[in-house]
């Protein structure tokens, strides 16, 4: 049974039984209904109502969001809860989110412990609350704080649901408590819907709305939420609760919601540990960096978080006192940020071990590699790690471009080496590609696995080739960008249609961001086995000789004012025209949606050919990848989720449409082709049936 429940003297127990999540079905729709009925009919003086194993009720079963709702309806079942002659008690541990926090709006009281996660996280799905969250929660803690929480999908702890009346007690086992505690509590308790929501000045769903548009950009759910709220401080709960569900229904269905669930349940299938790698798992405990600069840093101080020691290893002190800085740099700003304390800064200190001697990395799980981009050297550290560690560690390469296979060769045991790119900050970022030499032991692999585990990362295996499957996006994301700069378009009209289309920076203000020296020397690695007939475009080239290398110097393709800010530069203009008059360019108009459908485009024929060329298994992966590591708007679902709404016919067409100027470029991919072809989607394509 997924609701079970049983009496003790005068008390009822109800238990949610659907672990670990006690995701709310129609199954425990219908038990909590059927336990209200029972509860009634045996004259108890309470219930009270937990959740087994880890969770509460982590919120509704999201797999019945793409089917038609089937009654009980949740918003049916909590107005008899809360409507019930025998008052409800909720007993909260863990997770206490979505539907699982409205059902805990429902009952006469609220014990928590003080380390249950308490929140309205529908609107990261696209959602808003549909059993009452934007009607209850006001009535019980006020406007003003629902609005900190339903429009942004934060969730709070126990104590700090205590501090704003989210919760009526706090405890180390609220079973006990609500057991215990005396009749008269729980008589004065009043049910949340009989409360009023109060009213606020409009400032604060202007502040709300403001910071929605910012943080959310571009997805609706939020201001709906907003405006729900903003229902509960003038009508009645009934009212509000119809307006309520009305909205909810509406948006299940919208592209946004579907597109958010497609990445929700596409992170969750990628921490899936294949089967075949389950007995090679190894947590690693014991973990050591080679190179202490910006990324290695980074790498490390993610270890250092978890609790890992910490092994950094550079060439001489020198390079040894700038990763101490790094590292430093990085406590200190998580100590500033609240993040931390200085307890667990100096236990972070204390696990991290600065050497120049490879023989310090003998006791190490698990060794990184992470200096600068260039094989012979990686090469070298590589062959230095092998003769250092014990024979059952596992060798990694932090490489973002170079061939991994080549890199392998250079140990003795190649299978020892898997790639895991990191992404920058890499403390922060949540992507983690695992790439997988020819060559790579299941063992070499599991270990990827298990550092995205540890790191809570979203693990995404890639094949072999130049970028894997991030980069290689990118890098045809920034040709068709530079083709456009060549034939009309200036970087700032461009940055300004790619952050409209959803992406937090255009392409041109994202590489000032990270330095225009990086792509360049990608460019000239490049160069030898560039295709001659494939169009190259110069005009980067001539920003970076004459000094502007993004923010760092000051000027990149925008100008970086001393007093702070971004400004447009006539002297790049300059450079562009000159450019294309060298090359006898006319120069065209393109207008924003113009710019979006050709750099869109790039991406999505590069991403089907990765998929063909067998450097991802599924397009989910590579939606996870754009959307995690490359900006791509999660409300859109990621690249190849975004591909399927327009519908592959269409997407073809365009491509055809392009290829007549420019046939190498725009060839479609025979990925897109064959799904036209056989009306499947790419969310659908495997290679193993083509």
């Amino acid at each position: 049974m997924t609701v079970s429940w049983h009496r003790e003297k005068n008390y009822g127990f109800v238990v949610l039984n659907n672990p670990p999540v006690n995701a709310i079905n129609r199954e425990i729709r219908q038990g909590l209904l059927d336990a209200v009925d029972w509860a009634e009919s045996e004259g108890l003086e309470r219930v009270i109502l937990s959740g087994a194993g880890p969770a509460f009720a982590a919120g509704a079963d999201a797999k019945e969001f793409d089917r038609a709702p089937k009654a009980p309806h949740l918003p049916d079942v909590l107005n008899r809860i809360e409507s019930s002659t025998v008052p409800w008690i909720a007993a909260l541990h863990g997770a206490v989110l979505g539907g699982g926090a409205e059902l805990a709006l429902a009952c006469r009281a609220r014990v928590a412990r003080s380390d249950a996660s308490i929140g309205f996280p529908e609107v990261i799905l696209g959602l808003v609350p549909g059993a009452g969250g934007t009607q209850r929660l006001p009535r019980l803690v006020g406007l003003d704080e629902a609005l900190k929480l339903v429009p942004t999908g934060k969730a709070i702890n126990g104590r700090q649901a205590k501090d704003i009346g989210l919760v009526d007690e706090v405890d180390d086992d609220p079973l006990v408590f609500a057991t215990m505690t005396k009749g008269e509590w729980l008589g004065m308790a009043v049910p949340v819907g009989a409360l009023n929501a109060g009213e606020i000045d409009e400032t604060h769903y202007e502040s709300a709305s403001a910071f929605a548009k910012k943080r959310m950009r571009g997805q609706i759910a939020p201001l709906k939420a907003i405006d729900l709220l903003r229902v509960a401080g003038a009508e009645t709960l009934e009212a509000g609760m119809k307006r309520e569900r009305d909205v909810f229904l509406d948006l299940r269905q919208s592209d946004q919601a579907r597109a958010l669930r497609h990445i929700f349940f596409a992170e969750r299938g990628a921490k899936k540990i294949p089967a075949a790698l389950k007995p090679h798992i190894k947590t690693p405990d014991h973990v050591a960096v080679v190179g202490g600069g910006t990324m290695g840093a980074a790498i490390a101080y993610a270890f250092l978080n978890t609790g890992a020691e910490v092994v950094v290893l550079e060439t001489d002190a020198d390079g040894l006192a700038r990763a101490s800085a790094n590292i430093e740099a990085l406590i200190s700003n998580s100590l500033s940020s609240g993040r931390i304390d200085e307890t667990a800064a100096n236990a972070r200190r204390n696990q991290l071990t600065l050497t120049t001697n490879y023989q310090d990395l003998a006791g190490v799980d698990l060794a990184i590699e992470a200096v600068f981009e260039d094989g012979s050297v990686k090469q070298n550290v590589l062959r230095s790690l092998e003769a250092a560690l014990r024979p059952d560690a596992v060798i990694a390469t932090n490489t973002s471009y170079l061939d991994v296979n080549m890199l392998a060769a250079a140990l003795a045991d190649p299978s020892r080496l898997v790639g895991l790119h990191f992404f920058a900050p890499a403390h922060i970022m949540k992507l983690l590609e695992i790439v997988k030499g020819e060559m790579a032991s299941p063992k070499a692999l599991a270990m990827g696995y298990a550092v995205a585990k540890r790191l809570g990362k979203i693990p995404v295996v890639a094949a072999v080739c130049d970028g894997f499957i991030g980069n290689r996006i990118l890098a045809r994301y920034r040709e068709a960008a530079d083709t456009l700069l060549m034939d009309g378009c200036t970087p700032w009209d461009i940055d300004a249609a790619m952050v409209d289309f959803g992406y937090a920076m255009g392409p041109y203000a994202a590489q000032d961001l990270s330095g225009l020296d990086i792509a360049h020397a990608n460019r000239r690695r490049q160069d030898a086995t560039r295709d001659p007939a494939r169009r190259y475009i110069p005009i980067a080239d001539h920003v970076v000789a004459a000094g502007r290398l993004g923010r760092k110097t000051g000027a990149g393709w925008y100008h970086y004012p001393a007093d702070g800010g971004r400004q447009i530069d006539p002297a790049i203009e300059t450079i562009i025209l000159q450019e294309a008059a060298s090359a006898g360019i006319d120069r065209g108009v393109y207008s924003a949606g113009d710019i979006q459908d050709r750099l869109v485009l790039a991406m999505i024929n590069e991403a089907a050919d990765i998929l063909y060329d067998g450097i991802a298994a599924t397009a989910a992966d590579i939606d996870l990848v754009t959307v995690h590591g490359y900006g791509f708007a999660r409300w859109r679902g990621g690249l190849m989720h975004y591909a399927d709404q327009i519908g592959v016919d269409r997407v073809l067409a365009m491509l055809r449409m392009f290829a007549a100027e420019d046939p190498l470029v725009w060839r479609p991919s025979p990925v897109i082709i064959a799904c036209a072809e056989t009306k499947i989607s790419l969310a659908d394509w495997r290679a193993e049936n083509h």
